[in-house]
């Protein structure tokens, strides 16, 4: 099938990952941990020839003028490639979720009532830039017995294909069809438009990479799609708080690592506590440069720190997303005040309260309307290897279906089973 015909390309791929989602549903968890194992097995020994073909890559973007940082994301190394290895076994080694049966019930008309996890059948993922996404899709796929269509930037195209190829042996090793996993061959964007407009072959889609991207398959998917557009997370100090952890874990949350997106943005402080914690917040994001654009109440104070960097706050700074050194800092009069502010102008990822006072901790979980909640942590464990997923394969605000980061368990879904002797209905 040549990739130059379009819709006849990504048709023929739908109807073979279709097919492959049929036998992956009944793939044993043996067969499939065979083939995981086998992908590590072949990423150790097939490094050279990866990273070969990462080379090509590399010298078109450093041709194309692509900045630094770009270029950095499509590197593969040694590391990278063992890490990926790794996180192989370890998908491996975990617990199968497909065909569990739980919360089954005894009927009073004899039959007994439960679900059982099943694959969601076949995902489409459109990702940009970093390669070892080829393999972390790939690796979530097959433990979770679906099959998937990946279609990886363009700028990383001859390493995704030396990886995909990998990853199709590995399949044919462990007796599973290749198909299981497929990725688009072609650059053209209208691949795209095809592949999330086919829901009699795709079930879901998942985009994974800036904004941009994720709106316009937002916009134009004909399946239902798992995402997250923003991570504007928050971080509230509340009126009765240990100082220490306070400082502590704000300091994480927002610097740590500037671009995740679990990485703080807003930052809110009860005023009992803006006179005591502020300066001392401020003195850290002084010394690493941070800019702070704040409210009044917040500059009133925050000035008074040596060499701290204030800025009015705008209306649109508290919606804002920064991925840089850069967060919004407001005071706030009560608890109700944090909450409403949290979800009018929150992006619903992550948030926190440092708090110790029990029932605004236990008034946050359950009041705030966000993917994940914390109470005294950094919204930074706002992540799948975190959580203990293993791995995840994105982060989803949506409330239906897979919320939060989405591991093998968002990758199924349930289904009612009924065991009966012979029982019929009155």
């Amino acid at each position: 099938m040549h990739p130059i015909d379009i819709p006849a390309y990504m048709a023929h791929l739908g109807v073979a990952a279709r097919a492959a989602a049929t036998a992956m549903a009944a793939a044993s968890t043996a067969a499939k941990d065979a083939a995981l194992r086998a992908m590590a097995a072949r990423l150790r020994r097939q490094g050279a020839e990866l990273l070969a073909a990462n080379r090509q890559d590399l010298d078109a973007a450093r041709a194309a003028g692509l900045a630094a940082p770009l270029v950095d994301r499509l590197a593969l190394t040694p590391r990278i490639i063992a890490t990926v290895a790794a996180g192989c076994e370890q998908i491996a080694a975990m617990p199968d979720p497909v065909g569990e049966i739980s919360g089954v019930k005894r009927r009073p008309s004899g039959i007994s009532v439960g679900h059982m996890r099943v694959p969601l059948g076949v995902f489409g993922m459109i990702y940009e830039s970093r390669p070892n996404v080829t393999i972390e899709a790939a690796s979530l796929a097959i433990k979770s017995g679906n099959a998937c269509i990946l279609r990886g930037g363009s700028e990383a195209l001859h390493s995704n294909l030396a990886l995909w190829r990998l990853v199709q042996a590995a399949l044919v090793d462990a007796g599973l069809p290749a198909t299981a996993v497929q990725l688009v061959e072609t650059t053209d964007r209208a691949a795209v438009g095809r592949l999330i407009a086919m829901p009699q072959y795709v079930d879901v889609i998942i985009p994974r990479g800036g904004k941009g991207l994720i709106e316009r398959i937002a916009a134009e998917a004909r399946v239902p799609v798992i995402k997250h557009l923003d991570g504007n997370c928050h971080v509230y100090v509340d009126a009765e708080v240990d100082l220490e952890l306070a400082v502590s874990v704000t300091d994480n949350a927002k610097t740590q690592k500037y671009s995740p997106c679990n990485a703080a943005e807003s930052l809110l402080v009860h005023a009992r506590q803006a006179g005591a914690f502020l300066p001392r917040i401020g003195a850290v994001f002084a010394a690493k440069g941070v800019e702070m654009r704040c409210d009044a109440a917040a500059a009133v104070v925050l000035r008074s720190v040596p060499g701290a960097r204030v800025v009015p706050a705008t209306e649109a700074d508290w919606a804002e997303e920064y991925l840089a050194p850069i967060i919004s800092i407001k005071v706030v009069d009560t608890f109700d005040e944090a909450v409403a502010h949290i979800n009018r102008y929150g992006s619903h990822h992550t948030d926190a309260i440092l708090t110790t006072h029990h029932p605004h901790a236990m008034r946050f979980l359950r009041e705030v309307d966000s993917a994940s909640v914390m109470v005294n942590a950094s919204t930074r464990f706002a992540d799948g290897f975190e959580y203990g997923l293993g791995a995840e394969i994105g982060i989803s605000t949506d409330k239906f279906h897979a919320r939060g980061p989405v591991g093998l368990e968002g990758l199924t879904s349930l289904k009612w089973v009924v065991l009966g002797q012979g029982e019929v209905r009155a």
